[in-house]
C-alpha cells in the first residue's frame, strides 16, 4: 500500500510539472499563464505607459487633392477635447467624402485608437500612411500609431515591418515599448529566437519593463531552464508585484525545480513555491490559485494547510476535478480517509477517465477495509491502464478480502 501511495503522490506532482501547452494572450497588455491542468485563463498584466501618447494630430492641410470643405479643424478640436467618438465620426465623414484626405483618415484612426477600437484604427491609419507615402510626406507619428494599433489588434504580421522601421530609425534610440512590441510580434509569429533578443533589448533599455521580463521568464520555462525562469520572473514580480500571471508561473517554476532536486535544495524551492503561491492567492483568489498553492503545500508536506486552502472551493457544485483530487491527497496524508474518499468519489464522477483518481481512491478504500470498493476502484484503474504493475498488484492484494 505504501508503494501505491508513493505512486499516487508522484502522479499528483506531475500536474505541477506539466509544460506550457498554449500561447499567451495575444494582447500586449494581457499575458496568459501557463495552460496546464491547473492553468488559469488570461488575466490583466503589465499596462503600458499611456501618459505620453504617440498620437500627434494637427489640423493641417490634407495630403492630396482635397477640397477646402475637407478641413479637419473642427474634428481636431473635438479630439483635443477628448471627444473621441465625435471626432472619429466627423473625420470619417470627411474621409468618405474625400478618400484622398490623409489628415482625415489619420484623425479618424487616432480617435479610434483612444476609443480602443484598434482594428478600425489600424485600417484608417493604414489608409492615411498610404496617402502620405504617395505624397512623399510620411509622418512618423502615423507610423508609430499604426504599428501600435496592429499589435493591439493582434495583427502581428502587419505590425512587424513597421516596428522594425521604427526601431531602426537613424539617429534615434529605440523606445523600450516598441522593443517589447516587436518581441511580442515575433513571439506570436513563431520567431522565438528573435523575440528573445527583442525582449532582452527592451529590458536593457528599461530594466523594469515588466512585460518583457515576464516573457523572458515564460520562454525560459518552456525550454525547462527553471533557474533562468525563476530569475526573470522574480525580476518581473519585483517590477510589478501585482502581476498575478508572473506569480503563477514563478510558483510552477519553483515546483518544477524542486521536483528535480532533493534534500535541502528541494525543500527550499517548495517553500519558495508556497510564498509565491500565497501571493498569487491574494492577488487572484480563485480555485486555480488555490489548487496551485495546495500543490506547493503538499510538496512541502503541509497537508493540513493544503486541505484548508482547498475546502472552500470543494463545497461548490462546480468544483473542478483537480481540486477534489488534491483535496483527497491532502486528506489521505492526514489519515482522514472518510473525507478523502468523499473528495475522490466526486473527482471520479467529474473525471471518470483519470487513472490516478482510482489509484488513490482504491488505496483509501483499502486502508479503510472497504475491500470490495477498493477492488472495484483498482479494477477501474486497470481498465484505463491495463499494464500498470502497481494497480495489478493492488487488485490482487485485495481480491481475497473482497470476496469475504
Amino acid at each position: 500500500m505504501y508503494r501505491t501511495l508513493l505512486l499516487v503522490i508522484a502522479a499528483m506532482i506531475a500536474l505541477a510539472a506539466a509544460g506550457l501547452t498554449a500561447a499567451q494572450s495575444t494582447r500586449p497588455r494581457r499575458v496568459k499563464p501557463p495552460e496546464t491542468l491547473l492553468g488559469p485563463e488570461p488575466t490583466p498584466a503589465p499596462a503600458t505607459n499611456r501618459n505620453a501618447p504617440l498620437l500627434d494630430v494637427k489640423p493641417t492641410k490634407p495630403v492630396g487633392a482635397a477640397p477646402v470643405s475637407s478641413d479637419t479643424t473642427h474634428a481636431f478640436q473635438l479630439f483635443q477635447q477628448k471627444q473621441y467618438a465625435a471626432a472619429a465620426k466627423e473625420a470619417k465623414e470627411i474621409a468618405a467624402a474625400d478618400p484622398t484626405n490623409a489628415e482625415a483618415w489619420k484623425l479618424a484612426g487616432f480617435s479610434e485608437f483612444y476609443l480602443k477600437q484598434y482594428a478600425e484604427a489600424a485600417n484608417d491609419l493604414q489608409k492615411a500612411l498610404d496617402l502620405q507615402r504617395a505624397a512623399k510626406e510620411e509622418d512618423p507619428n502615423t507610423v508609430d500609431a499604426l504599428a501600435e494599433s496592429y499589435v493591439l489588434a493582434e495583427r502581428f504580421e502587419q505590425a512587424l515591418p513597421l516596428l522594425n522601421s521604427i526601431i531602426n530609425r537613424p539617429g534615434k534610440t529605440p523606445d523600450p515599448l516598441f522593443l517589447y512590441y516587436r518581441g511580442l510580434a515575433e513571439f506570436k509569429t513563431g520567431k522565438t529566437a528573435d523575440a528573445e533578443k527583442s525582449f532582452n533589448a527592451a529590458v536593457k533599455a528599461n530594466p523594469r519593463n515588466t512585460a518583457s521580463l515576464f516573457y523572458l521568464g515564460r520562454m525560459a520555462y518552456e525550454r525547462k531552464d527553471f533557474d533562468a525562469a525563476i530569475a526573470w520572473l522574480n525580476r518581473a514580480t519585483t517590477s510589478d508585484a501585482r502581476l498575478a500571471d508572473a506569480w503563477s508561473l514563478l510558483t510552477y517554476s519553483y515546483l518544477n525545480r524542486g521536483a528535480a532536486a532533493s534534500g535541502p535544495k528541494a525543500e527550499s524551492d517548495f517553500l519558495s513555491a508556497i510564498r509565491a503561491g500565497e501571493t498569487l492567492a491574494r492577488l487572484r483568489p480563485d480555485e486555480n490559485s488555490a489548487a496551485l498553492l495546495a500543490q506547493a503545500l503538499i510538496r512541502a508536506q503541509q497537508y493540513a494547510r493544503a486541505a484548508t486552502v482547498l475546502e472552500p472551493y470543494a463545497t461548490k457544485p462546480d468544483t473542478k476535478s483537480t481540486t477534489l483530487y488534491l483535496l483527497g491527497v491532502s486528506h489521505t496524508q492526514t489519515k482522514n480517509y472518510p473525507k478523502a474518499i468523499l473528495a475522490l468519489e466526486r473527482a471520479a464522477e467529474k473525471t471518470p477517465d483519470d487513472v490516478n483518481i482510482y489509484r488513490m481512491l482504491g488505496y483509501d478504500y483499502e486502508v479503510s477495509k472497504q475491500y470490495g470498493k477498493a477492488l472495484v476502484a483498482y479494477e477501474r484503474g486497470l481498465q484505463l491502464a491495463p499494464n500498470d504493475p502497481d494497480l495489478k498488484e493492488s487488485a490482487e492484494r485485495v481480491r481475497p478480502f473482497a470476496k469475504t
